[in-house]
């Protein structure tokens, strides 16, 4: 190859905006990839830690040469969280403001992010369709218009989108390829990526298949393969899929789709995590998945490249949350057919929260709030003994007769409630119904052993997830 074959270290930069671009690749080497050999793109390496980096350090600068955007100026954007996170990089580094408008179905490490890097962040419904006036991208609109100096950035119908991959990335891949690829694989979320990386390769003469990796739910892969949408749903993959065509994406660049359901994009990243090391977030697991899906139905080897768009970190209590998962519906347990199929969080697995009645009311405190629960079970050399609830604390606390810190040092066994409301696991969903009646919590016991506990909550997703 043309490129050296280990990493060239540069010089300190004066900003981290002069980091952006030129990530690595990686081969994978560990999953089954057929007769072909896939190639990973690391734009999680970027400084804002995902892909989008790129698009908004070019459609900043386009705004600023075109007069849109004027010092002291607003971004506004909508967002699924990684665009967010690049605007504000750039944005603040130019001293802008940045407001963004984000689906409520986001992770809450990117929103967490977005607050923390001084952002102006407003939540919106997710489960509504484009043209609603709570869509994001509607209400990202109307803000714009609102604020002075506002300037609408639009992902989904700016040029300087697909431009930045024009420029940048899809050069990158044809050089460390050394000019041989023979599919590239990416998914929809604005469009930019796959346009502009596929209008480079053509330009460069490459005949490389485009792929288009699309969440079952998304109505883009049936546009591609049938030539009319595919069916619309929910899906929990962020950041791609779509049910409209986005003014950025050229749909007759693509050659095929692939629709990837959540559980196997989730299988996927967490499979690349176990084999390769990568920490990838959940719309690589969909690129990826895709990716793995063509290399396996070839006959001869083929050289192919997909992208790991963001860092997993993003998404540690969804896609990397096995307690989250299984609350989705996308975990793969073993269903018994009573009770325990209920119950996400087991003591036997060591998923539950508890205490001990010798512990301090302190520690039991700061246990319900590091694991945001309103109530645990006491347990004494294995056995379930009490339960202790937020009421129980408030109560201790509600005396004038020993210091405050007194009374969070009195232990969880002189409040705990001893007379227990249990179920065993083998009783039917209808015994929950009496307990939530006199709200309580169902704790669930097989025999006299402690299995865990059921939530209204936890009733209610079970019947969700399986009408």
């Amino acid at each position: 190859m043309s490129l050296a074959p280990t990493p060239v270290l540069t010089g300190p930069t004066g900003s981290l905006l002069d980091l952006i671009g030129k990530t690595p690749m990686v081969e994978v080497t560990k999953m089954d990839t057929g007769p072909c050999r896939l190639f990973l793109k690391l734009e999680s390496q970027n400084p804002g830690g995902s892909i989008k980096d790129r698009i908004a350090l070019s459609m900043i600068a386009a705004a600023e040469k075109e007069g849109f955007l004027k010092p002291g100026g607003t971004i506004v954007e909508a967002t699924a969280g990684n665009t967010g996170l690049a605007l504000t990089l750039v944005g603040q580094a130019k001293g802008y403001k940045v407001l963004l408008v984000i689906p409520d179905k986001m992770s809450k490490e990117k929103i967490q992010h977005l607050r923390a890097m001084g952002a102006d962040v407003r939540l919106t419904r997710s489960d509504v369709p484009h043209g609603h006036p709570e869509y994001y991208t509607d209400m990202a609109e109307r803000l714009a218009q609102q604020i002075p100096g506002g300037f609408y950035v639009n992902q989904f119908a700016n040029d300087a989108n697909s431009l930045a991959h024009f420029q940048t990335t899809g050069p990158e891949i044809w050089e460390q390829m050394d000019h041989k690829v023979d599919a590239f694989v990416a998914g929809i979320g604005s469009g930019g990526t796959i346009t502009g990386i596929a209008r480079f390769l053509k330009s460069v003469g490459s005949d490389a298949r485009i792929i288009l990796a699309d969440p079952v739910g998304s109505t883009l892969a049936g546009l591609v393969n049938e030539g009319v949408p595919g069916p619309e749903g929910s899906y929990t993959v962020e950041g791609i899929g779509q049910n409209f065509v986005p003014d950025t994406a050229d749909m007759d660049l693509i050659d095929i789709a692939y629709s990837i359901p959540d559980a196997e994009a989730v299988a996927t990243v967490r499979e690349l995590l176990l084999k390769e090391g990568v920490l990838a977030g959940s719309s690589s697991g969909t690129l990826i998945a895709a990716a793995l899906r063509w290399c396996r139905e070839q006959t001869e080897p083929k050289r192919v490249v997909t992208f790991v768009c963001d860092t997993g970190a993003k998404y540690l209590s969804k896609v990397y949350n096995d307690a989250w998962l299984a609350d989705q519906g996308l975990g793969q347990r073993e269903l018994h057919g009573d009770l325990s199929d209920l119950i996400t969080r087991k003591y036997e697995n060591g998923d539950v929260v508890v205490i001990g009645p010798d512990d301090t009311l302190d520690t039991a405190f700061k246990r319900m709030k590091g694991a945001d629960v309103s109530q645990l079970p006491v347990i004494a050399d294995g056995r379930l003994v009490g339960i202790v609830d937020e009421s129980d604390i408030v109560h201790v606390m509600n005396t004038d007769e020993i210091t405050r810190e007194e009374r969070f040092r009195k232990p969880v066994g002189s409040v705990m409630t001893r007379d227990l409301d249990t179920v065993q696991v083998s009783e039917p969903l209808e015994a929950l119904i009496p307990l939530f009646d006199r709200d309580r919590v169902a704790i669930v016991l097989d025999g006299e052993a402690f299995v865990g506990l059921i939530t209204r909550s936890d009733l209610i997703n079970h019947l969700s997830l399986n009408r």
